[in-house]
Formats: C-alpha cells, structure tokens, sequence
C-alpha cells in the first residue's frame, strides 16, 4: 500500500466548538466556523468563531486562539446588517476573500431554510465591508436552486461559486448550479451522474470540479471520483478499488478538498461515515479514522500515515474542514464533528505535509 507521512496537530480545544453539522472556511490564516449543533437536529447557534492560525514556536505544528465575532473584543468591528438565523447542514465557501453561504436546516423537521434563492456572505476585511451582508439574485424572476441541506459548496476563488445535491424538504437531489457573485446569477448546470444524494464532497482544481462519497437513502457511495468539465459543461466518471487497502472506503460526511502535496496536485479525503446510524441524523454511525491522497494527474491514491507515536484525531463524520496555508505550504485543518459514541466533538486539529 503506497503511503505518504503526515502530521496532526491539536490546535485547539474548546466547549464552545463542540459541534457537528458546521462549516468551515479558511481566509488566510483563520479559519471561520458557523453553524451546527450539540442536541441532534437542535442549532446551537448564529455566531461566527474565529480560529486564528499560527506556527507553534515551542514545538513543530500549529496552534490557534480563538474569538467569537458576536461577543469579541472592541477591536473586532460591528456586523453590518442582518445575521443568518442558526441552522445546520448548510454550506460554505470562499470567493473573492468573502465567505458565502446557502441553505442549511434550521430545526427539528426536514424543511431546509428557504430564503428564495440568495445567500449570506461574510467579510472580515475593511475593504469589503465587515460583517454579514444578505445577496440576493439580481433578477428575482429566474429560477434558483431548490433549499436544502448537507450539500456541498465550492468556487473558482475568484467569481463563481458551485453548489451541488443535498436533501431537500425529502429525497435526495443531483443537481448543480452555478453563482456569479459580480452578476449575481444563477445558472443550472448538467446533473451530476449516477445516484442522487447527501453527505457527499465536492471541490474545485483547475477549470474542473471534483465529487466523491455520499448517501443515497440506502448505503454510503465509493469508489468513484466524478469529474465536472466547467468549459463543457460535461461529466466522467473515474473509478478506483474502495478497499481501504488501494483505495479509500466508501464513505459519507467527510471532506474532499484540492491542495497541493510534494509539488503535486492532489485531492485529500479525510475521516467521514462508513454506515448510517439505524437512528439515521439522530444517531452516530461507523466512522473512519483515514485520511487519503490523490494525485490528480495520476488518479494513484496514498494512505496518509503519522511516525509512530504521534497524536491523531478520533474516527468521526458530520466535521467541518477546509485548506490552510502556511509558509507556502498547504494542509488542512479539521473542527469538530459526531464520534461513534454519539458525542459531538470540541476539537480543531492541521494536518500538515
């Protein structure tokens, strides 16, 4: 089996980040949570926490201080606006140094958040105007993405955002859109191939989007990578030995991210759940205590191990991750999530290369 060595590191540990079900993104050397819960199907709550990321100078790795952007200290401005009601299941991504939003759950029934069509942004710049801002589609007459929650969000960095399948108010959908946060337009793209479904990962390298896992009502999805074509507007689908051995297992809830890894584009998988809970959201399933590589020009997967006796993060799904840079160097940083024992977790840990 083909390896490549990481290391994790704890960078934080807290009550108030004990959560599954959340979001996280990264601008530069923070990492923003919201959203997702500690009693099932229960939001706990519509603030924004802030990770700060650095270089630990006592020991290699990382550490983080954390802030809350509601309750912070004066140095962090006022919100601008109206906030995001608590929700769960929603989704998040980055364009243009701004965090958006679409969708979620907000409470015990299976009815996502309608909000027809816009989304929440997030700054935490001067130069964009600190704080909330609700986006509305420019033309409130053409179609727009049915709500929903656990999808999955991704951009081109720069001016389109991606969003993609999910359950709405019930089933499971395989669709894809497309926003234009500069026209603020949606487009419906080509549906995505085979079954629709939730938990599933998505993300964004180079003129293409990559997805991999979910759950299709029935059994968690795996062994295949499928491939969005932006310029074509076309999908492909690769397919791999999901052994655990060759090839990550088949798996639900758990991260698919781009980055780069010994100079090669890669995509990382992480952690996630292998069989649904008889209780289904209320419940923990079996969860996976992995982490894989894909080279993207190779499809050739690698198992990422640790030296011995190093520190790791416990088996879990429902967690929130995203890419972090350090020094020009790429990891990622994973927060939080459901434990086998049906506990939410209060942890932030950077695997780093």
């Amino acid at each position: 089996m083909a390896t490549v060595t990481g290391k994790w590191t704890l960078v934080h540990k807290t009550q108030s980040l004990q959560r599954s079900s959340q979001t996280l993104s990264t601008l530069n050397n923070r990492a923003l949570i919201f959203g997702g819960e500690l009693i099932p199907r229960q939001p706990r709550d519509n603030d924004v926490y802030i990770l700060n990321l650095s270089p630990s100078c006592k020991q290699p790795g990382y550490k983080a201080s954390l802030q809350s952007y509601r309750d912070g200290p004066s140095t962090i401005p006022e919100y601008a606006g109206d906030i995001p009601s608590a929700r769960v299941g929603t989704a998040s991504t980055v364009v243009d140094g701004k965090i958006y939003y679409f969708s979620g759950r907000g409470g015990v029934d299976m009815a996502p958040v309608d909000e027809n069509g816009q989304l929440w942004q997030f700054c935490f710049s001067d130069a964009h105007g600190v704080g909330w801002h609700l986006i509305a589609p420019a033309d409130a007459s053409q179609p727009v993405p049915e709500p929903r929650s656990y999808h999955c969000m991704t951009s081109d960095g720069t001016a389109n955002l991606y969003i993609h399948a999910g359950c709405p108010t019930s089933g499971r959908l395989s669709d894809l859109w497309s926003f234009n946060v500069n026209d603020r337009q949606w487009t419906q793209l080509a549906s995505a191939p085979s079954a629709p479904r939730g938990g599933t990962s998505m993300t964004y390298h180079a003129g293409k989007l990559y997805r991999m896992g979910g759950f299709d009502g029935k059994h968690e999805i795996g062994g295949e990578i499928d491939i969005y074509d932006i310029a074509s507007d076309t999908w492909l689908t690769h397919t791999f030995t999901s052994d655990g051995v060759n090839g990550p297992g088949a798996r639900s809830v758990a991260t698919l991210l781009a980055m780069t890894i010994d100079g090669k584009a890669s995509l990382i998988t992480a952690f996630g759940e292998s069989d649904p809970s008889v209780l289904g959201h209320a419940g923990a399933g079996n969860m996976l205590p992995d982490s894989w590589v894909c080279d993207i020009e190779t499809k050739a997967w690698r198992r990422v191990e640790v030296e011995e006796g190093e520190k790791v993060p416990s088996s879990r799904g429902w967690f929130a991750a995203d890419v972090v840079t350090f020094e020009d160097k790429q990891g990622i940083i994973v927060q939080g999530g459901l434990a086998e024992d049906n506990e939410r977790l209060d942890d932030a840990w950077v695997l780093s290369f």
